[in-house]
């Protein structure tokens, strides 16, 4: 009878198989550590040497069994697909080859130690004239640690490890066994803390080697089908909307693309190799995230995974896209263990697009090598992370430590939803009607925008709506009002009698509603997610609640704990500033007389279609070409994009940021460019009298503050922040002027 083994049976075979071996050789090698024929005088640590092959390789198989078991538990836990599983396999191998060829050297060792107890036994029954020389076998080393100034923290190092090398099977994965001499060689050889042994040259551990060049060009693709290719064997429901969402504006983006093959005169850049990693998708975060996609969870996060992963496919770059911690860990060539050691090999990715959940999962897998690698890794960040909140020992000590924030990357590398933190790269998407509007403009008549008397409420969730209703009613008097509220089979609904619920749409059926409506409604809640712009981009007013007083991390829930100081005016504060009516209204919720006044506007009001150029396929080619182009955070020199012919210098008044600032002029503050007014002569170019002249890290300089006439630099590059105000300080702010709907590019760009 023939017995199919399910993946979880056989990895409980395997383990079971390798504990038994494992038992063995721990009893094989007992009887070599006390032969007879030892010569004696050794210490401890000497005389364990003949057994330390067989024990490492023990320690090895133990490590690896560990390795298997959580497998096992992890593919008990989660449905596992065909292209997890072989590439589960596919890991398993190059353990198990590691594993081989141990067994193989130890074998080896074992008959030529065999061989050499026979000769030692013949030649003690034969005299001979070499009686006084004893034979010695193996390595017969003494391991002394170190005091080298130039490894000040190699004791250190070695202490803790022989304290705590069995905390990680990491350690004994790359040979550590508890004895100096093994200690001292991981040090040297992979974490570089100790001075290399005695005779050997000092060698750059494994994972700082640098990879082999890539010679492909990045040349635009009038084709996704490479992006087809890496996400077509994943059918979980968000990647499953990724798909969705690339295929459905594939036209779009092929055709803005051809676009800019035409009008382009740049040179062609090198290929880069970027990982899409999405870590909110990955583990058990990501099951929670996956069991709502298809109940009306927020999905602006996967709006922008799609637009981004056929942007760079477009743009000619090699893609590489996991939403699996496992599959993570064999991409970048993580030990088996928990994270304690670094990588095995360089990081063969230029770029790392992940969000704060994927920055956790790579730094609990890399070891001492996240710290090297870090300045790949781009961060999709929402509502955005201010400098404030991102140096660790400054948050800290001045009160911005919060559950996100504190990693020390270069602030440009959070990449936000919309460009509301200048401190960090707006990153975007792309309104689905526009990109179409962009393929079929001449389609588009005005009659084709032709409006019922509807609106639309913008709330997928009956906890949006809670304290809503005499809200959403004012409106209903005027106007059809329809929701898509998820509705779960047998329970009754909680909204209004005069709604109509068309229950959770597809999104090609809530586009065809927007294009009926008149009015999106926003009821407070969800904050700054891309639909209003859907709905603006199909010719919809969009009526949002005003906030008085602003939301912010002090007196609101949702952004308590966010890395940011923000005040939000409004539901939607970029369609509040940057688009504005006729196409935005914003009143006061809880007056109904402002709402009713509002609505009967509106209806007098006459708007098209409209969308801001960053929000476009062709926008957002040219934003993500131009961070891939000219932003590189791995390089010591100060940036040089945007140029400093790009820099307009103001001096705010006292208690206002630069965001504030900047924008007061109709400009926008560039970090960037901070590092142009951190000296002493701007400040006597300004004509500012410093009596004092004082350099800290202060996220509040460079600034001006006149009592005093206390002139402050920056000391903290870290810390150039756009954000930052006080009612003591005046800022000095690095402005810049920008394209005309494409905040994140100044005008020569292009």
């Amino acid at each position: 009878m023939r017995v199919t083994l399910r993946p979880r049976s056989g990895c409980l075979v395997l383990c079971l198989c390798l504990s038994v071996f494992t038992l063995l050789l721990q009893s094989l090698w007992v009887p070599v550590e006390m032969t007879r024929e030892e010569p004696d005088g050794r210490s401890p640590e000497e005389q364990g040497q003949h057994g330390l092959g067989f024990r490492r390789l023990a320690l090895r198989l133990d490590a690896l069994s560990t390795h298997v078991q959580r497998l096992s538990k992890e593919i008990d836990a989660t449905k596992m697909t065909k292209d997890d599983l072989s590439l589960l396999l596919q890991s398993f191998r190059k353990d198990q080859q590691g594993v081989a060829r141990l067994v193989e050297r130890e074998l080896k060792r074992v008959s030529q130690r065999l061989d050499q107890l026979s000769h030692h036994h013949h030649q003690s029954n034969t005299p001979s004239p070499h009686d006084n020389h004893k034979l010695h076998t193996g390595p017969n080393e003494k391991c002394e640690v170190p005091k080298d100034p130039a490894y000040p923290v190699c004791v250190e190092k070695v202490e803790f490890l022989r304290a705590h090398w069995q905390s990680d099977p990491c350690y004994a994965f790359y040979g550590v066994d508890g004895t100096t001499c093994s200690i001292l060689t991981y040090l040297s050889q992979i974490e570089d803390f100790c001075p290399p042994p005695l005779g050997r040259n000092h060698s750059v551990p494994p994972w700082h080697h640098k990879p082999q060049i890539y010679t492909e060009k990045a040349e635009i693709r009038a084709t996704l089908s490479p992006l087809y290719e890496v996400i077509s064997n994943n059918s979980s429901p968000a990647i499953r909307f990724i798909h969705s969402r690339v295929e459905r504006m594939s036209e779009q983006w092929i055709q803005a693309g051809l676009k800019m093959r035409q009008s382009s005169n740049k040179t062609v850049s090198s290929q880069m190799r970027v990982l899409l990693y999405p870590g909110a998708l990955a583990g058990s975060v990501g099951q929670r995230f996956e069991a709502m996609v298809d109940k009306g969870g927020p999905l602006g996060e996967l709006v922008q995974w799609a637009d981004l992963s056929a942007c760079l496919t477009i743009l000619g770059q090699n893609l590489t896209l996991s939403a699996s911690q496992h599959q993570l860990h064999s991409l970048i060539g993580a030990a088996p263990g928990r994270g304690s050691c670094p990588i095995q090999r360089p990081l063969t990715f230029d770029i790392v697009y992940t969000d704060y959940h994927g920055l956790a999962h790579l730094k609990g897998a890399m070891g001492l090598a996240f710290p090297h690698y870090q300045c790949r890794f781009r961060i999709l960040d929402s509502f955005g992370t201010e400098p404030a909140f991102n140096l660790g020992s400054y948050a800290r000590r001045h009160g911005y430590k919060t559950l996100w924030g504190s990693w020390g990357l270069q602030p440009l590398q959070y990449m936000t939803m919309f460009p509301h933190t200048p401190d960090n790269s707006f990153l975007g998407f792309v309104s689905e009607e526009a990109a179409r509007a962009e393929v079929m403009e001449e389609e588009l008549e005005s009659d084709t925008y032709g409006k019922d008397k509807i609106a639309v409420v913008y709330g997928k969730q009956d906890y949006m709506w809670q304290g809503k209703s005499e809200y959403v009613k004012v409106i209903s008097e005027e106007l059809e009002t329809h929701a898509t509220v998820y509705q779960p089979a047998g329970h009754a609904s909680n909204l209004p009698s005069f709604i109509r619920n068309h229950g959770l749409l597809t999104q090609e059926h809530f586009l065809q509603l927007l294009r009926r409506a008149k009015v999106f409604v926003g009821l407070g809640f969800p904050y700054e997610g891309p639909a209003p712009i859907e709905a603006i981009a199909l010719g919809c007013i969009f009526l949002q609640p005003r906030f008085d007083p602003p939301h912010s991390s002090d007196n609101n829930d949702f952004y308590k704990g966010k890395p940011t100081t923000r005040q939000i005016s409004s539901q939607h504060p970029y369609a509040e500033e940057f688009i504005s009516k006729p196409h935005v209204w914003t009143v006061d919720m809880t007056n109904r007389t402002d709402v009713r006044e509002a609505v009967k506007a509106i209806l007098r009001t006459e708007v098209k279609p409209f969308t801001p150029r960053e929000f476009t396929c062709e926008g957002m080619l040219e934003r993500v070409h131009g961070y891939i182009t000219h932003q590189n955070f791995c390089s010591k020199s100060v940036p040089t994009w945007p140029p400093e012919s790009a820099l307009r210098a103001h001096l705010g008044p006292l208690g206002q940021s630069c965001v504030s600032v900047c924008r007061r002029s109709s400009l926008v503050c560039e970090p960037a460019l901070f590092h142009h007014l951190n000296s002493p002569a701007v400040f006597n170019r300004l004509g500012l009298g410093c009596s004092s002249m004082v350099q800290e890290i202060n996220h509040l300089f460079p600034s001006y503050s006149p009592w005093g006439r206390r002139c402050g630099l920056q000391q903290e590059p870290l810390l150039f922040s756009c954000a930052g105000s006080d009612p003591s300080h005046r800022r000095l702010c690095p402005c810049r002027a920008h394209l005309p709907g494409q905040v994140a590019l100044y005008p020569d760009i292009l």
